[in-house]
């Protein structure tokens, strides 16, 4: 099993180095970040860019894993999006791992005054915003289909490229790799045709075992997907957060243990907590994390 780190962009650099270098140094696998222009109850508070922090992140590490946790349309476009992310890949030396959802239906939602979506038109929106950067994040080169100038061109009802312009040779062949977040039929069948891997947060607004329930639910449904697509499930990733089921994880190194044993019961490859916020969601003690991180070869 690996191990990640969610660090919310919420310190300012260069304290929030510390973090990331710490996240590093405690032996997690993986770190990530939210990829929100501010976030529910925290919407008040300090909140940095997802792509800046990141590529600070990478200047301050050289062996983690860094991943957006997760990024959507709401309001990016894939052309301008795959640049960035092409180049913090490069950065990195390869180590991002681009986590893609839908988007909710909060704050990014509406923030560039645009009406909100059903369901379905968001789902519609995300699977042009993934394909796009399927073939954008691929690089010139790499594409199936370039245009006549040698860039890449598609057209959708919600985004186009006109001869967009990549970086270069990916670092990541044959691009940065997807995670995908998905719980639906339509998001798990495209979590299988473009990702290397599925995340999830369990179902919404149940706790407890009721939430385990859920998750071991999801768990089946993406076995029968990979199963009906002739995907390996040997080698797509499954990613489970930890802190979604009405319990922080790391309240104790007791309750990090059990939550990481019902998560690998179920299959799970990897598993994602919260570094520790002093106050609010999230709260807990760094010692916590400290002692946990302390297991983590043991649990492996």
């Amino acid at each position: 099993m690996r191990f990640g780190i969610v660090i919310l962009p919420q310190f300012d650099w260069p304290e929030a180095a510390r973090y990331w270098r710490g996240a590093e140094q405690l032996g997690f696998d993986h770190a990530w970040t939210y990829d929100h222009l501010s976030w529910r109850s925290l919407a008040g508070e300090r909140w940095h860019a997802t792509i800046p922090t990141l590529t600070a992140a990478a200047m301050v590490t050289g062996r983690i894993g860094l991943g957006t946790f997760v990024a959507s349309p709401n309001y990016r476009h894939p052309v301008p999006f795959a640049k960035d992310v092409a180049t913090l890949d490069q950065i990195s030396g390869g180590r991002l791992v681009l986590g893609l959802g839908s988007g909710g239906t909060g704050f990014d939602s509406v923030v560039l005054g645009q009406e909100p979506l059903t369901a379905r038109q968001r789902f519609d929106r995300f699977e042009e915003f993934a394909e796009g950067l399927d073939v954008l994040l691929r690089g010139e080169e790499g594409a199936s289909e370039p245009d006549a100038a040698g860039g890449i061109s598609f057209a959708g009802e919600h985004f186009a490229a006109a001869g967009a312009r990549m970086v270069g040779a990916p670092p990541q062949h044959p691009r940065t790799p997807f995670l995908m977040a998905a719980n639906g039929p339509r998001s798990m069948r495209l979590a299988t045709r473009l990702g290397q891997g599925w995340v999830t947060t369990g179902p919404d607004g149940v706790v407890g075992e009721e939430w385990w329930q859920g998750v071991a639910a999801l768990g089946a449904r993406l076995d029968a997907q990979l199963a009906a697509d002739g995907v390996d499930p040997a080698g797509f990733g499954r990613s489970l957060s930890l802190d979604s089921g009405g319990q922080f994880a790391l309240e104790s190194v007791g309750a990090f243990e059990d939550s990481v044993g019902r998560a690998r019961e179920l299959g799970f490859t990897d598993v994602m907590v919260h570094w520790p916020r002093p106050e609010g969601i999230y709260a807990g003690s760094e010692s916590v994390l400290e002692e946990a991180a302390s297991r983590l070869a043991a649990l492996r």
